[in-house]
Order: C-alpha cells, then sequence, then structure tokens
C-alpha cells in the first residue's frame, strides 16, 4: 500500500509540475511563438484536476517493467496521459479535432512535451522517497 501512496503522490506532484511548465511557458510566449493556441490562466479550476488526474496517472507506476530504469519508465508512461489528451479529451471533450489540431498543428509534440515533464518528475519524486 506505501507504494501506491507514493506513486499517487508523486504523480500529483508530476502533475503540478506538468501545469506549471504549460503555465510559465504560455507567459513566456512559447506556444503562441510556435502557433500553438494554449495559453492558459493559473486558476484553481485549471490546476486542481491536473494534480488529480497526475496522481491516478502515477498509479501506472506500479506495472513491474523497467523499474531499475524509473527516468526511462517515467519517459514511456508519459505517453498515456498523452495519448488520452490527444485521443480522447481533445477530440471528444474539447472538440478541438485529433491531437487538438485545431489549436495548432504542433499541438500534439507540444502535449507529449509537457506530459513527458510530468513523466520525469514523476519519476525523479520516486526515487528521492524511497
Amino acid at each position: 500500500m506505501k507504494n501506491y501512496l507514493i506513486y499517487f503522490a508523486a504523480g500529483c506532484v508530476g502533475g503540478f509540475a506538468n501545469r506549471l511548465v504549460l503555465w510559465l511557458f504560455g507567459e513566456a510566449g512559447i506556444p503562441q511563438s510556435l502557433d500553438i493556441a494554449v495559453a492558459p490562466a493559473m486558476t484553481p479550476d485549471w490546476l486542481y484536476p491536473a494534480i488529480v488526474w497526475g496522481g491516478l496517472w502515477g498509479l501506472c507506476f506500479a506495472f513491474s517493467f523497467m523499474n531499475s530504469r524509473l527516468f526511462l519508465k517515467g519517459s514511456v508512461l508519459s505517453l498515456l496521459p498523452s495519448a488520452a489528451q490527444i485521443f480522447i479529451v481533445f477530440p471528444y471533450k474539447l472538440d478541438y479535432g485529433i491531437g487538438g489540431i485545431e489549436l495548432g498543428m504542433l499541438t500534439p509534440v507540444y502535449v507529449i512535451f509537457v506530459n513527458w515533464i510530468w513523466g520525469l518528475v514523476t519519476a525523479a519524486t520516486i526515487k528521492l522517497s524511497r
């Protein structure tokens, strides 16, 4: 049970880091310079779900593969929330098309990058907790 709690908490930290990077990049104008229409405001309504979902995705670290290569595992597992965002959330919940293409052609790459941040921060938090 202790490991599941660590995975969830680490995923929450990763979810916060993901949102922080998204917000900081938006403030710096990075997505706009890439013609990506993603520059969210830092609000509780935007932040809270990402922290909770980050924790739930963090439970995927319980899968027993690549345990000795935690950062590689984080990179691979970061593809799961990316796929969910690209193939479920954007087209069906937000009506932005597959990959969020209506937000810009590089949106899928941007999503994969910021979710990779989640995976690395989650892996680092797990590593530091042991």
